[in-house]
């Protein structure tokens, strides 16, 4: 089977060596060196200040918007927060969790992303942040979602989930917004089989933050905040060093199935249009076709061959009733959610199998 990804595995001496460093140590969490070395390392690998390593990308979300302080209820009512509908779900179920109603505004046609646009016309007296997605590693439009949140005093938490790596002018994407969070999910093109990350602007909200995920503990017999289990464990950061050790290595191979897709279809079908200041992780290859039908043939004819792409992200996150009670119908979302879809890609895709389903998509057209 040709699944849609599959997680790297580094190598298996380096692991081994990590985890026998654990097993003479007996430090397995709270901190230890393995997970001090990779915040480190990480840091230096983005070129960022105030990561702070959790266990899985939802909780960061969550955790983000605790230290921030926007699940605070505004006049006695929820507060809420403008997001996209089309993401994985838990951009919006995170705030749901965290007692914040999420407020759709819907897409930019071309770029996937929020658009600023839509942002201002959802903003309400509840409003307290923002919580816009680099979908696919593809930058919002960060400059504007900035000045937007400075008029109006909110604050900004992007989901970067995608956008391990991803540089914009030069810079890291993770620098934008008051914290962006990351997922290190296996599936992911850096991962620590579970795990998530936080970079915040500032560091005194990094330093809250740190006992958010500790039980709001900050002293042997001193509890300051109230605190959940969000901490990264040593066998978490042994992964995720030897991942970082072959990183460019992945991101290459996974470049040239990314490319092969662009260069075989790009006359066919869309694209997600990227911006030009931007560098590519290679994480995801979604292609857009023309109608769901289209798209319904195509994955019928790959699963015949054992060929398994995946629809991200379907349905639009406005149509789900068990979250969300307001009638959004937002088109652009809903309208690329039914026609788009993501491409198998992982560090070693067989070229014959790439050829293979590029010549399966252009012989059903």
């Amino acid at each position: 089977m040709i699944p849609v990804t599959k997680p790297y595995l580094p190598s298996r001496e380096k692991l081994d060596k990590y985890i026998d460093g654990i097993y003479e140590r007996q430090w397995l969490t709270n901190n230890g060196p393995l997970v001090q070395e990779l915040t480190k390392r990480l840091e230096e690998y983005l070129g960022v200040e105030n990561l702070l390593l959790v266990s899985n990308g939802t909780l960061a979300l969550q955790i983000a918007y605790r230290a921030l302080g926007i699940n605070e209820p505004v006049n006695g009512k929820p507060a809420e927060a403008i997001t996209t509908p089309f993401t994985f779900v838990a951009t919006s179920s995170s705030l749901k969790w965290e007692g914040i109603e999420p407020v759709f505004a819907d897409i930019d046609p071309d770029t996937w992303c929020l658009a600023p646009k839509n942002i201002e016309a959802a903003i309400t007296p509840q409003t307290r942040a923002i919580v816009p997605v680099h979908v696919f590693g593809n930058a919002c439009e960060v400059e504007a979602i900035d000045e937007i949140a400075s008029e109006h005093n909110l604050k900004v938490i992007y989901d970067a989930a995608h956008a391990f790596g991803v540089n914009y002018k030069s810079k890291s994407l993770l620098k934008w917004g008051d914290a962006a969070t990351l997922s290190f999910h296996a599936t992911k093109v850096f991962h620590t089989i579970e795990g998530g990350a936080i970079v915040f602007k500032r560091k005194e909200d990094l330093e809250k933050a740190k006992k958010l995920i500790s039980f709001g503990i900050s002293g042997p017999e001193m509890i300051q905040e109230l605190g959940i289990n969000a901490k990264f464990n040593e066998f978490q950061a042994a992964m995720g060093l030897c991942v970082l050790d072959e990183i460019n290595i992945n991101m290459s191979k996974r470049r040239v199935v990314k490319e092969h897709y662009l260069e075989k279809l790009n006359r066919s079908f869309a694209f997600q249009t990227r911006n030009n200041n931007l560098t590519d992780n290679y994480a995801y290859a979604p292609i857009l076709f023309d109608s769901n039908d289209q798209l319904t043939l195509i994955v019928d004819a790959l699963n015949e061959h054992n060929i398994i792409p995946r629809r991200y992200f379907y349905p639009s996150l406005d149509s789900l009733k068990l979250l969300f009670c307001a009638d959004y119908g937002l088109p652009t979302s809903n309208d690329i959610a039914e026609r788009i879809l993501c491409l198998p890609i992982y560090d070693n895709v067989p070229p014959r199998v790439l050829a293979q389903i590029t010549n399966i998509i252009l012989k059903k057209m």
